[in-house]
């Protein structure tokens, strides 16, 4: 059956007559029963950690949507905390971490090896998706790529212009690329292990990438990606992974040769024509529909979805969004949206 998941089959070069979809964050906020699961579980971290109710809030969109695919709910913050960060979430502002920013910090955080522990819950959530899903839904799992995972542990929390890290990399880069070099190995570990629990497939996230440029965006996304996606191919027998520069703007160029992803999702910063012409060309694309139209719903959501539809049918592609599905999206517009892609 795996064979005949239309996800697998985009991610193995294959041009399909309807695009298979799913959606970043599609197990969320914006969702009646994915709020009421949350309360249930008290807070958000708890929500992660408890395998049983992050199950469910990973299969509620599926029963609602049918979707292709299916992504872990889960937080990429987990592997920092893993390694003995300090994390929790304040309410309307988002997640805070304990700050890495010195020798001293960087010493007491845990090896690598030593994050399954505190991790094993998502595990057993990954092996109870394997279980549960239809058999036509492909199970994604997923991780932070090092540079984003670190601009949180250096400024503490969320920044909008990752100036914190950019410092630190200025000030001491030893004591930077010892971080990263941390986090791609915790990284390996954590996608390994989820891959050995039933990932089917598995995604890395550089949200913040674009704020890396010229040789740092080679060094500090590339680099790693490629790290992290070679080993996991050499332990996993060539397990399709999907890698996500976001606004990476002329960098998505080359990205799957230079990492050896399998697929390279765009962003909306960048036109479909632009990425059928410049990074379809290598290999299968994913995206890459604003999240807004998520919102306002409407003709242009019709008419944006189907000129990314248009635009990539060429080649392999995974039809998602180009950014995460926000809280204020109105559930009936991600149904319209799946409607269009797969009924024209």
């Amino acid at each position: 059956m795996a064979a005949q998941k239309t996800i697998l089959r985009a991610l193995a070069g294959e041009t399909l007559d309807t695009p298979p979809i799913w959606m970043m964050r599609q197990a969320g906020r914006y969702l009646p029963e994915y709020k009421a699961t949350r309360a249930e579980a008290g807070d958000f971290l708890s929500l992660c950690y408890n395998s049983d109710l992050a199950t469910e809030v990973t299969l509620q969109p599926i029963r609602r949507y049918g979707f292709d695919g299916a992504i872990l709910f889960a937080d990429i913050l987990l592997v920092p905390q893993a390694l003995g960060a300090d994390l929790w979430f304040v309410t309307g502002e988002g997640p805070r971490l304990s700050t890495i920013t010195n020798e001293a910090g960087f010493k007491a955080l845990k090896p690598a090896a030593d994050i399954h522990e505190t991790l094993n819950p998502i595990y057993q959530t990954v092996r109870n998706l394997a279980a549960a899903l239809p058999p036509e839904t492909t199970l994604i799992g997923f991780a932070g790529a090092p540079w984003t995972v670190a601009t949180y542990m250096i400024a503490g929390k969320g920044t909008p212009d990752q100036g914190p890290a950019h410092a630190l990399k200025a000030e001491n880069k030893e004591l930077f690329e010892a971080l990263l070099e941390r986090l791609t190995e915790a990284t390996i570990e954590y996608l390994s292990a989820q891959i050995e629990a039933g990932a089917e497939c598995v995604k890395l996230f550089d949200s913040w990438a674009g704020s890396l440029k010229g040789e740092d965006f080679d060094n500090y996304a590339t680099a790693p990606a490629k790290r992290i996606i070679s080993e996991l191919k050499a332990r996993h027998g060539d397990i399709p992974i999907i890698a996500f520069p976001r606004q990476a703007g002329d960098k998505y160029i080359g990205f799957h040769e230079k990492t050896g992803a399998d697929c390279v999702a765009l962003d909306d910063s960048v036109s479909p024509e632009w990425g059928a012409a410049n990074v379809q060309t290598s290999g299968c694309v994913q995206g890459n529909l604003a999240s807004k139209h998520m919102v306002t719903g409407g003709e242009d959501l019709v008419r944006e979805t189907r000129h990314i539809v248009e635009a990539f049918k060429h080649g392999p592609h995974i039809f998602n969004l180009g950014h995460g599905i926000t809280p204020d999206a109105d559930p009936d517009n991600v149904q319209r949206m799946i409607d269009t892609v797969r009924g024209g």
